[in-house]
């Protein structure tokens, strides 16, 4: 109680407005808990990285095995008190599958991660605060079927930074773009620059500010919507979706013909 005292004195506040504050924050429920298989690629766990930069209300979990029961990844959630889960499954040191989850009751979802390009890789010029909280721009598309509007509240819920969460500023200074191309999303990152990028000075009022890629880029080919936390029925199935296993057997059988 004292340490509330001295924090309204050094601010200059009420002691029940210190209160409710911490309240607020005390309320804040959105965690992501990232774990990683075992397996994973350089470039697989350096995009894992870059996300956990990117989302300060992460917590990075130690490997676990991909033959493992995934129902223990709803334990370890609760454990870490996360309410969300993003899985890096990887297979035969080549595919990479994320898991995106809501612990212990559900949804989730299961996407093939395709076009991976960290961060490190690209080396754009546009640059980030570290715990900054971004804007997510969704596709129109996202508004004209049901699942696809499942997925745009995942993401808002996942990539969204809740205001106050641990490690976060409260400001923001870069853009989370989700577009649908090709029956898959795909994810950019932009920096807000709202300087001239001639004089270096502040723009004009009528001036637009202007984006800048920061990275990483990939594209996320939807795969399966379950109702529960990485299982229970299934509530949307991609048709469109080929097994990257079938398109290699695909390949040499054509060169072996």
């Amino acid at each position: 109680m004292a340490t509330l005292y001295k924090t309204a004195k050094s601010e200059y506040q009420d002691v029940d407005d210190v209160l409710e504050e911490r309240e607020k924050r005390s309320d804040i429920k959105q965690r992501i808990l990232m774990v990683a298989s075992r397996g994973v690629t350089f470039r697989q766990r350096h995009l894992m990285n870059d996300l956990e930069i990117l989302l300060p209300h992460s917590k990075k979990e130690s490997k676990v095995e991909a033959k493992q029961d995934i129902d223990i990844l709803n334990e370890l959630a609760e454990i870490q008190n996360c309410n969300n889960v993003f899985y890096f499954e990887a297979r035969k040191h080549q595919d990479l599958y994320l898991w995106i989850a809501r612990a212990p009751s559900g949804p989730s979802v299961k996407f093939h991660v395709q076009n991976i390009h960290t961060m490190d890789e690209l080396k754009m010029t546009g640059n980030c605060l570290r715990g900054s909280r971004p804007v997510l721009s969704f596709d129109s598309n996202f508004d004209s079927e049901p699942h696809l509007q499942l997925l745009k509240e995942i993401f808002t819920q996942t990539f969204g930074v809740p205001k106050g969460a641990r490690k976060s500023k409260p400001f923001f200074d870069h853009v989370f773009t989700f577009s649908i191309v090709d029956g898959r999303i795909w994810f950019r990152n932009f920096q807000i620059v709202e300087k001239d990028a001639q004089t270096g000075g502040d723009m004009a009022k009528n001036a637009k500010p202007t984006l800048i890629e920061i990275g990483p880029r990939f594209v996320l080919n939807t795969i399966r919507i379950f109702e529960g936390s990485f299982g229970g029925p299934t509530l949307y199935e991609n048709p469109r979706y080929i097994s990257p296993n079938v398109v290699r057997a695909a390949v040499r059988s054509q060169k072996a013909t």
